[in-house]
């Protein structure tokens, strides 16, 4: 199963070109090396109504299976991924969110302070992942996966029963 994914980053700095997004392209990478297909991908300062925006429009398109955010997930007053994404997503996934935060406990504890939300949007799986290259590739390795099983899950396809 070949999947459709949009990554989002979301950074002020690299908004602005302060500093170079790595975490987007190392997402990309990971992505590409699983034989899926980046088909979206953009980049938005911390802003809660423009990633709102974004989120909602990239999974009412019909066009991605999954949406994976970089970035803004921690405790910067200025961190509002979480928010923006709780706000559009129609159905919570927190098991992901579980199982990416357990594994991370186990390489640093600032593992804790992560707010990463995952959920879905129509047919689309949202996740929101760390800022920083090493933990968006570190915590998507996680969920990568049931990554194929929830997309056959979300598109109500036949063959996602034969997989339990």
């Amino acid at each position: 199963m070949t999947l459709r994914v949009g990554i989002l980053t979301i950074s002020d700095r690299s908004s602005r070109g302060e500093r170079q997004d790595a975490s987007g392209p190392a997402l990309a990478r990971l992505i590409q090396a699983e034989g899926w297909s980046v088909t979206k991908q953009s980049l938005l300062p911390d802003d809660e109504s423009a990633i709102r925006d974004l989120l909602a429009s990239w999974s009412d398109s019909a066009e991605l299976d999954v949406i994976l955010t970089t970035g803004g997930t921690g405790f910067a007053p200025r961190d509002v991924t979480p928010e923006a994404t709780r706000a559009i997503i129609e159905r919570e996934a927190p098991g992901l969110a579980e199982a990416m935060r357990a594994a991370s406990l186990k390489v640093t504890p600032h593992a804790m302070l992560s707010r990463i939300v995952t959920g879905i949007r129509k047919k689309t799986l949202i996740i929101n992942l760390p800022g920083s290259p090493k933990g968006a590739v570190e915590n998507l390795q996680v969920v990568i996966p049931v990554l194929p099983h929830a997309i056959q899950l979300l598109s109500e396809d036949p063959a996602s029963e034969s997989t339990h």
